[in-house]
């Protein structure tokens, strides 16, 4: 990202030794032991929270509390109810915040958008989404202690997308099935079926155990749009007038996650909207964030996970 739209001043850990290796890696000049001393850090105007999912709600509430604007990781809290104590906090507070969905602002996304506008696949009527990867190498995606939830980790990227196309449309039904990992009340599988107004349906299939193809195919009364490999991020998408392509920024040292480069331009709203005085975005408005978290309540019930109580 050019430094002069950005630049990290400080970076906070659960554990200090990575945290300082992650400093070193990215010329980060500070570096601290518990993200209190990075709250009241006079330097840092944005905090971008990617801790652990059930850290989150209290993560963002302490930026709030020390008048930090905050970019937080999907999902954005563990449950609805913690939704509805950060966003109204950050409304009291004056404060931008936003749920990091980065598919909204690639550009690829963008040209969806366009292409649906155009009216080259007429109404669209039938989404299907797969998500999937062999994960069992990350623990914290197996325990319910850190979170663990396919829904929350995978499953969350179809439900953008399908809620995106259908207009954030809230669906008239939802039927949910799944395999939750014994002993950890975790879902390790799930497969969603939704019914919305005027005729719509959409399903999903998520997996943090199988290689799903991870593709998205969206129908419309004139024709289909098919976003590539992995979908949420994805460099190619087939429309009725031919293949686009798209492509990410290079990055200077070597990285883990397919096109996470992509993650600058999220970055970039953040700073658009903190210019223009704007407290959330348009392209991730609140109502929207509450949206997911009510409709992943629902699906998480349905499969028998339970992160109410928290």
């Amino acid at each position: 990202m050019p430094r002069e739209d950005h630049v990290v001043v400080a970076v906070a850990g659960r554990g200090f030794e990575n945290a300082k290796k992650f400093a070193a890696l990215h010329n980060i000049p500070k570096v601290y032991a518990s993200y209190e001393e990075l709250a009241r850090d006079p330097d840092v105007e944005v905090a971008y929270i990617g801790s652990l999912h059930p850290d989150h709600r209290d993560s963002i509430k302490l930026m709030l509390e020390h008048g930090k604007h905050v970019l937080c990781e999907k999902p954005l809290t563990m449950n609805a109810k913690q939704t509805e104590e950060v966003i109204p906090l950050a409304a009291e507070k004056r404060l931008f915040l936003m749920e990091g969905v980065w598919s909204r602002f690639l550009p690829m996304y963008k040209e969806l958008h366009r292409e649906l506008e155009s009216g080259s696949i007429g109404d669209p009527l039938y989404i299907h989404v797969t998500a999937g990867y062999d994960m069992r190498h990350l623990v914290r995606v197996f325990q319910k202690s850190l979170g663990g939830s396919v829904m929350l980790t995978l499953g969350i990227y179809c439900l953008n997308l399908i809620t995106r196309v259908f207009d954030e449309d809230v669906p008239r039904k939802v039927v949910a099935v799944g395999d939750v990992v014994e002993g950890e009340g975790v879902d390790q599988a799930c497969a969603v079926s939704m019914e919305f107004s005027n005729g719509r349906l959409a399903n999903f299939a998520s997996s943090s155990v199988l290689k799903l193809p991870t593709t998205a195919e969206i129908v419309g009364t004139k024709g289909t749009i098919k976003l590539g490999f992995p979908f949420w991020c994805p460099t190619e998408m087939e429309t009725p007038g031919g293949k686009r392509t798209a492509s990410f920024p290079t990055l200077p040292v070597p990285s883990y996650y397919v096109n996470i480069s992509g993650l600058r331009y999220e970055a970039d709203e953040v700073r658009r909207c903190i210019l223009a005085g704007l407290l959330e975005s348009p392209d991730m408005p609140h109502k929207d964030s509450r949206t997911l978290a009510v409709l992943m309540d629902e699906i998480l019930r349905q499969i028998g996970v339970d992160y109410q109580g928290l």
